[in-house]
């Protein structure tokens, strides 16, 4: 697989994680916000590992989208644009995926969705103009 492929495959996971999310907030009752947030985060961690495959790095294996961030502002500085949703979502690869942890609120979700979806957004713009 080259590394455009592999790319795509990574962005479709991150779609397919964002779509579950939003699916999960518009018709479940109740709604199970800490999965939800779980995706958001997922769907953002899978983009950014995207951008890193794209520009032929071998993405670390970690859930800490702050680290993830910095490694691709590495290859672009316009990565400091989605400082503020990174440090947003990292909390949320793990501590949603057990009980007992902090509770989530309805306005949390929605940051989490917006943010998800930047991000996913932000990287597609980046690996869909190839660099020189």
């Amino acid at each position: 697989m080259d590394r455009v492929e592999e790319t795509n495959e990574w962005l479709k996971f991150s779609d397919m994680d964002l779509m579950t999310a939003k699916h999960l907030w518009e018709t479940m009752q109740p709604q199970p916000l800490e999965i939800i947030c779980y995706h958001c985060q997922q769907a953002a961690e899978k983009a950014l590992k995207a951008f890193l495959v794209y520009n032929c790095i071998t993405p670390p294996r970690t859930h800490d989208l702050n680290d993830l961030r910095n490694i691709c502002r590495n290859n672009d500085d316009n990565f400091d644009e989605i400082i503020v949703s990174c440090m947003r979502l990292t909390d949320y690869s793990v501590q949603p995926r057990y009980p007992m942890g902090d509770e989530i609120t309805d306005g949390d979700t929605v940051l989490a969705l917006q943010d998800g979806e930047k991000i996913n957004e932000f990287v597609k713009s980046k690996v869909n103009h190839p660099r020189p």
